[in-house]
């Protein structure tokens, strides 16, 4: 009889352990989507205490804006409220302040589009001027004429003899008063 009751209780123990592994394995996904939930919106909130830091990345101790308001991201999130509805509650509440990021209409579009649209304005503006550079002129306004460039003057011209000349005399001149 013995040998029954010890299957048995195997049987029961190995039945018992399978059902917590079941629960257990089912349990962090719903803590995991909280936590995500959390940091999602922590990082989408700006903390107010002047850091100019997100709500999540804020590194004040015991900061007077980024602990109340993970504590109350924390309680909507039990509540069973969404992302969405949290960052309109707290729109409402503080202002568009609030959002690390701007909305993407009306006039917060221009926070979008001007960064890029200067980075490319800028881009373009590199390019033409490295095209000249590389044609070796810069183009001349029509109507105008440009003066034939000429050739440096070879070393044993009479400019050069009396460049010289005079560097000549003041060496010696230097040379006097030191």
């Amino acid at each position: 009889m013995r040998p029954r009751r010890a299957s048995a209780r195997g049987a029961r123990a190995v039945a018992l352990i399978a059902i917590g592994l079941v629960l257990l394995a089912s349990a962090p996904p719903r803590a995991d989507a909280a936590i995500a939930t959390q940091q999602a919106v922590e990082e989408a909130l700006t903390c107010q205490c002047g850091c100019g830091l997100t709500v999540h990345s804020c590194n004040h101790l015991q900061c007077n804006s980024a602990t109340p308001l993970k504590r109350e991201i924390a309680e909507q999130i039990a509540s069973g409220q969404t992302e969405e509805q949290i960052l309109e509650y707290f729109e409402h509440k503080y202002g568009e302040k609030i959002l690390s990021a701007p909305g993407t209409s009306g006039f917060n579009l221009t926070a979008w589009v001007v960064p890029y649209l200067g980075i490319g304005l800028g881009g373009l503006l590199i390019g033409v001027v490295l095209a000249r550079w590389r044609r070796g002129s810069t183009p001349v306004p029509s109507g105008e004429h440009s003066a034939p460039s000429h050739p440096p003057a070879p070393p044993g011209t009479a400019d050069n003899q009396d460049l010289r000349a005079r560097l000549e005399r003041e060496l010696e001149e230097y040379d006097r008063r030191s």
